[in-house]
């Protein structure tokens, strides 16, 4: 066989192979979308209120690097959710302003940490999960120092923990202020409910685990003190609901527990909010793809193959840049006389994706974003381009929070 077809012959092979793991995972996410319009069960499951509420000890762990303007709000928040006998622990991680003494003025315990060596959200929550071993709580709650909690997300949360045994993660949302509601932003927005919404509720409806978002999350504290959360990692919450649905403790979702967030404004902030999300899932798809399969053969748990493929759903601009290439390069190797299979399953894949963005749309997102709006999409993603190159050149590997819009007003005023 002349070298020619020998390559032609093993790009079809290829091409084969990946256009099948697409439309695995673009059928995934169509299943998760479509099970996620269905009506939720409105019974209230027995286990959640087999401990009264009211007996329960609750430790809300918050995690501030320099949130002097945002912890006294979110604090007012949260703190009528709390009763006598739950404590409030601000963990001041390397802050050098007056994040510390806003927080203790609001009645938190504040622990100060400093290290410049180990910086990073998931060392913060270890020394707090350190400072609560002496007293330990029956359920420890995670809230970003920039969040809104809503009323009764505390106690859905700690409950749900506490009832199950499980970590549990409420819906995470960010939205964009009514004055600066940019096509962009809400093209944005409707990325995020799709992940922290649509897809955990689809999976929840379907018996199945969700992934951690990193705030509005609660742990029993025997599961939540056996992990190691000292870590830079860029997204250590993506890899905390890894490691604990390996471990057998697989995170569930609870919708009506509510925490919200701004989207940083400023396009700066949100380019570097955005390159460590999309760094750190890839990363970690790299690293768990491989660790997942071989515990779900391992553990015998179907569960695991699920969360694999539910991990390899990247986030919806890249899956969309991915397809594109997957399908040009399937129907040109097509011509040249390689099967049309690829192509033709790269078609399918690309109507799974459609129908679940939609899907996913007229659900959750008609009233935010209208259906003029979605004409922006492409140019939305051709603008997340250089993002993706950038982890093909230059990946990030060092954990950076993202620049506060009151930050950059400060530095440009």
């Amino acid at each position: 066989m002349p070298i020619s077809q020998l390559m032609i012959f093993v790009t079809g092979i290829f091409l084969l192979l990946i256009s099948v793991i697409l439309v695995m995972i673009c059928l995934l996410f169509l299943v998760e979308c479509i099970a996620a319009v269905l009506p939720s069960n409105t019974s209230i499951n027995p286990l959640i209120n087999k401990r009264n509420w009211q007996d329960i000890q609750v430790a809300v762990l918050v995690p501030a690097h320099n949130e002097e303007l945002t912890i006294a709000t979110t604090l007012d928040r949260l703190i009528p959710g709390l009763k006598p006998q739950d404590s409030l622990i601000v963990v001041a991680d390397n802050c050098n302003d007056t994040t510390a003494e806003i927080a203790h003025g609001k009645g938190a315990t504040v622990i100060e940490r400093h290290s410049l060596e180990l910086r990073g959200k998931g060392y913060a929550l270890d020394y707090g999960l350190k400072y609560l071993e002496k007293q330990p709580p029956d359920a420890v709650v995670i809230i970003d120092a920039d969040c809104t909690v809503h009323p009764g997300a505390i106690e859905k949360l700690s409950e749900h923990a506490i009832a199950t045994g499980k970590p549990v993660q409420g819906t995470y949302l960010m939205t964009t202020p009514t004055d600066s509601q940019s096509s962009k932003k809400l093209v944005a927005q409707l990325s995020n409910i799709v992940r922290n919404l649509v897809r955990p509720r689809g999976l929840n409806h379907l018996g199945q685990s969700c992934l951690l978002n990193g705030t509005g999350m609660a742990f029993p504290w025997s599961v939540i003190s056996q992990v190691n959360l000292a870590t830079g990692h860029l997204v250590e919450d993506l890899k905390l609901g890894l490691d604990l649905s390996i471990a057998g403790y697989a995170p569930e979702f609870c919708q009506s527990a509510k925490v919200t967030a701004y989207f940083p404004q400023q396009e700066r902030a949100t380019k570097s909010q955005k390159t460590r999300w999309v760094h750190g899932h890839l990363q970690t798809m790299g690293t768990y793809v491989p660790l997942l399969v071989k515990q779900a053969v391992r553990q015998k748990r179907f569960d695991l193959l699920i969360s694999t493929l539910d991990l390899c759903i990247p986030p919806l601009s890249l899956l969309a840049v991915l397809w594109l290439a997957i399908m040009t390069v399937s129907v040109l190797f097509a011509w040249v006389g390689t099967s049309w299979i690829p192509a033709l399953l790269s078609a399918i894949a690309g109507l799974c994706f459609l129908t679940a963005i939609l899907t996913a749309w007229a659900g959750f997102a008609a009233q935010e974003l209208p259906l003029t709006q979605l004409l922006i999409i492409p140019f939305y993603v051709m603008g997340k381009i250089p993002v993706y190159l950038n982890f093909l050149i230059k990946p990030q590997k060092i954990w950076v929070r993202t620049e506060r819009d009151y930050e950059r007003e400060t530095v440009t005023s």
